[in-house]
């Protein structure tokens, strides 16, 4: 979240969040992609979240570590970009910067921290960043600084390298450019008809991006309708859409801008990313990346190239692209949407969502026995730091979401997980299975967890009645 040189610094209260994207690109690559989150506890009542996705690719563990003078370069690069392009938010985004190796922990900045712990060498500043501290692409306070944390290493394809980071100083920009690092769930994208229009807009979407004209506007106005039934159908789902929108949307149409691909790269980029998102288990997290640069980069070449710099906290952002492109919403829209979707895909669409729905519906069933019935272990919250990959979330209705991984930092130590966790709808516990193990010198570890414990400060107790345990203080 660069922005010149200004820099607004996070208490130790308030929000740690990721920033991060996908590329279509790099997904020819991948082995499992993984995505992570990172967020502090604000209160028990009230948590601020962001979420992005990451790439994992094969190359990951195999290429040759970085060399000084290459970051120097992409350092340079950047710079360069964000100085050119300032009159996309009226502000160069530059700002610290960390690349991190995940595997070592490496790191290697363009500016010195305040605590000093850094060492200046070969026109970087290079140290290592502590096991205590999530890695991810995302923004952090760290050292008496706030940075944006990339990982390493980088796209050799200059127009994905630029995007993601240009994405990242977006998310570090964001105090002085008065946007909020704040979204709320929307569990509604794993339900079958909060998919079906989703996957209908983004198919009228990709129409529009390959049409040129009075034809592209066609699917565009198609598009938006969707989206207003899926509102319709979901009231709360116009305001929680819209927070994710306003934070990664905005991240990620900033990096397609800044990438400096041609008009004709932007447009393979787009049609090629529609496809990646197609692949994704689950949309609760990953659906801002993909909307509003289409929309963002449809309205800049269509209807007003700076539109961005209309757009404040308080802006609806469906209001303001059905008001762009002046779409008249029909008074039985889902008469509408049913006639116009078989110009989508429509039957396809409703048949694989119709299936999904009821393969879900076990799967909740099955995690539902597993963290809430079953007997398991309750991990209260004190100033949590978390990472996890959102690729398979599973909702689980009033009770939170189950995360396949997660990697979670607190006063109390380190809990790792491997095979899932249920994360609380309120975001002030997490509920793993029983343990099987402890060493009795902090190692406790159940199936798929381990949870480095401060044994000074905390205990495990099992409570009889139930055969749950919970993380107490001594």
């Amino acid at each position: 979240m660069g922005r010149g040189r200004d820099h607004e610094c996070y208490n130790a209260h308030e929000v740690s969040h990721v920033a991060g994207r996908i590329s279509s690109e790099e997904l020819r690559n991948v082995k499992p992609f993984s995505a992570y989150i990172h967020l502090r506890k604000k209160s028990m009542a009230r948590i601020l979240l962001t979420v992005i996705l990451i790439i994992c690719s094969v190359r990951v563990f195999g290429q040759a570590k970085p060399s000084p003078k290459s970051l120097a370069e992409y350092f340079t690069d950047v710079s360069k970009v964000t100085s050119r392009n300032r009159s996309i938010w009226n502000t160069d985004l530059y700002g610290p910067i960390l690349f991190v190796d995940p595997q070592s922990r490496d790191l290697y900045s363009n500016e010195r921290d305040s605590a000093g712990v850094l060492t200046q060498e070969s026109g970087l500043f290079i140290g290592k960043l502590p096991k205590d501290v999530n890695i991810a692409n995302t923004s952090i306070r760290w050292n008496g600084n706030r940075w944006a944390m990339i990982l390493l290493p980088l796209s050799d394809n200059r127009n994905e390298r630029l995007a993601l980071i240009t994405h990242e100083l977006f998310h570090l920009a964001q105090p002085v450019l008065k946007f909020k690092s704040v979204d709320a769930d929307n569990n509604h994208l794993d339900k079958k008809l909060g998919r079906t229009y989703l996957r209908l807009e983004l198919e009228a979407l990709q129409k529009a991006v390959k049409s040129p004209g009075r034809e592209g506007i066609t699917h565009i106005i198609n598009a938006l309708r969707f989206r207003k039934l899926r509102h319709q159908i979901f009231p709360d789902a116009d305001s929680t859409e819209n927070l994710l929108e306003l934070n990664e949307g905005l991240a990620e149409y900033t990096g397609l801008i800044m990438s400096e691909r041609t008009p004709e790269q932007i447009t393979e980029h787009l049609v090629n990313n529609f496809d990646v998102f197609q692949q994704n288990k689950t949309f609760v997290r990953s659906f801002a990346y993909q909307t509003i640069p289409v929309y963002g980069y449809l309205t800049r070449k269509l209807v007003k190239e700076k539109w961005n710099q209309d757009i404040t906290m308080k802006t609806n952002l469906t209001d303001y692209f059905i008001a762009s492109f002046k779409v008249n919403i029909p008074s039985n829209l889902e008469t509408y949407a049913s006639r116009a979707s078989v110009n989508y895909n429509g039957e396809q669409i409703k048949q694989e969502e119709e299936q999904r729905e009821a393969n879900n519906i076990k799967l909740i069933n099955e995690m539902t026995l597993k963290f809430i019935k079953n007997p398991h272990l309750e991990i209260a919250f004190e100033r949590m730091n978390v990472s996890f990959n959102p690729s398979n979330l599973i909702p689980l209705e009033n009770y939170g979401t189950v995360y396949p991984t997660l990697r979670i930092t607190d006063n109390w130590g380190i809990l790792t997980v491997e095979d899932g966790a249920l994360m609380s709808a309120d975001w002030s516990k997490v509920i793993v299975t029983v343990p099987v193990e402890d060493n009795n010198n902090g190692l406790v570890k159940g199936k798929g967890w381990t949870l480095e414990l401060k044994v000074d400060r905390y205990l495990i107790v099992r409570d009889e009645a139930s055969s749950n345990y919970y993380l107490r203080k001594k």
